[in-house]
């Protein structure tokens, strides 16, 4: 278990971008699968995108196009980029391993106004 700590998060107009990342202590990122995941106020937490760590990547349908997950392994970060944001992506955006998940974070906050 390691502690995930997320950054990057804000307020952002319809069509604009964001830069989310996420630092693991350990070394984990280039060795694990890992994945950004974004919660809406009332709804359950949702999958966005995953990185293996041979750097395939995957992406939910309605962020495909849009956002690139994307690792810096000697930082042990990943990022998310978001372009073109829509007001449907706003929620609270986590990090974690895919497959050996850790106790979750506390997210960092995205709001798109229309």
């Amino acid at each position: 278990q390691v502690q995930l700590v997320e950054s990057g998060g804000g307020l952002v107009q319809s069509g604009g971008s964001l830069r989310l990342s996420c630092v693991a202590p350990e070394n984990i990122v280039r060795t694990k699968a890992m994945g950004w995941y974004r919660q809406a106020p009332g709804k359950q937490r949702d999958w966005v995108a995953t990185i293996l760590a041979g750097g395939t990547t995957y992406y939910r349908d309605s962020v495909r196009g849009r956002f690139t997950i994307s690792r810096e392994s000697a930082e042990n970060t990943i990022y998310l980029q978001m372009n073109s944001l829509e007001p449907e992506d706003t929620a609270v955006y986590y990090c974690n391993a895919v497959y050996s998940p850790n106790p979750w974070g506390q997210g960092t906050r995205v709001i798109v106004s229309s």
